[in-house]
């Protein structure tokens, strides 16, 4: 087995798979138990090869992944590692997103560490982790919890954590950290309708009269096939026993400029007003429209991406024009009704 992917239903998993099954690399896909026919379905109307993947269940919250014996014999000599699961929702409890996001990781690098013929994990993380001390402090892990909420906190004590053990495992690591991943750059398939969506959805239904923000606030963005072509070749391409790669499109407008051209392109009147974020975090929700935990993101923070554009470059990645790829995700969410209805 070339490759396990875990999961590989989610938004992100499913690119992936379809990547290196179109690159004819033998695949494992790992789902929760019940969802490995809802992939298949998908792959299949997405012209994936009919053969090369297997399907098995897991849980990352559990040691040794939750894998049934046979599983994990099937499993044996899985080169490549790729651990794409994670709870991404707002509004979680600290221990469900630890479970998953902190603890999950660590599973994950412990059975990776145990496979004989390893190559490489390959972690997604998040462009907004940071540097993080290693491993983190308990009384910095409290702040993160209480500031930024369950989901970012646990996303950066899960980085740290696995940056502390994949040295003592002696497993090559990869972490790759995705901006806000948006829909596919020619199709503008969707599949998730969180965070900058959600201010799209409320720019489409006329209920976005300010944005929050500053004229500088920059919430780069990047296209599914894109990062799904960039995870396939991390594992060829790192050598160094830790890589960590910040991935996005640096010509993305800033966020101004950005609702400004979909404002234009769905043909509804842009916001005029700019509200600073610490304003926002003060009024209520319900007047706002806008949910705490996304308020982290709308910063004036640019972010290191040369690793990221020499690994693109060594492996003959382009990134579409970002402009088209938005108008295009604009329509398909659109099509969609924002996650509301099945697009024709």
């Amino acid at each position: 087995m070339s490759a396990l992917v875990l999961g590989a239903n989610g938004f992100i998993g499913r690119w992936l798979v379809l990547e290196l099954l179109t690159q004819g690399r033998p695949v494992a896909a790992a789902t929760r138990p019940g969802r490995a026919a809802a992939l298949t379905d998908w792959l299949s109307a997405h012209g994936a090869p009919a053969d090369g993947l297997t399907t098995v269940t897991a849980d990352i919250t559990r040691p040794d992944l939750g894998l049934s014996p046979a599983d994990d014999e099937r499993l044996a000599d899985v080169r490549d590692v790729y651990n794409l699961a994670a709870l991404y929702r707002f509004g979680l409890t600290r221990p469900e997103a630890r479970a998953a996001n902190h603890d999950g990781a660590l599973h994950v690098a412990r059975w990776a560490a145990g496979r004989p013929g390893v190559r490489r994990l390959v972690h997604l993380s998040g462009y907004r982790v940071g540097d993080r001390p290693v491993p983190l402090p308990p009384a910095e892990a409290e702040r993160l919890y209480r500031t930024l909420g369950a989901y970012e906190a646990s996303k950066s004590e899960g980085d740290s954590a696995l940056r502390a053990l994949a040295p003592q495992l002696g497993l090559p690591l990869s972490v790759v950290s995705p901006s806000a991943v948006i829909g596919h750059s020619v199709t503008g398939e969707a599949g998730q309708y969180l965070g900058l969506a959600t201010m799209v959805d409320q720019l489409h239904q006329g209920r976005l009269p300010a944005l929050p923000g500053s004229r500088r606030t920059f919430v780069p963005v990047v296209a599914v096939d894109h990062l799904a072509r960039f995870l396939a070749a991390t594992p060829e391409h790192d050598r160094d026993p830790l890589a960590r790669h910040t991935v996005l499109d640096p010509a993305t407008p800033e966020l101004p400029g950005l609702i400004h051209l979909l404002a234009t392109h769905l043909g509804v009147r842009p916001p005029r007003l700019r509200v600073p974020v610490g304003l926002v975090r003060r009024l209520p929700q319900s007047l706002t429209g806008a949910d705490p935990e996304t308020l982290s993101f709308l910063s004036e923070d640019r972010y290191d991406t040369a690793s990221a554009e020499r690994l693109a470059r060594a492996a003959g990645l382009d990134q579409a024009p970002v402009a088209d790829v938005l108008r295009r995700w604009a329509d398909r969410l659109v099509a969609e009704d924002f996650g509301r209805r099945p697009a024709a």
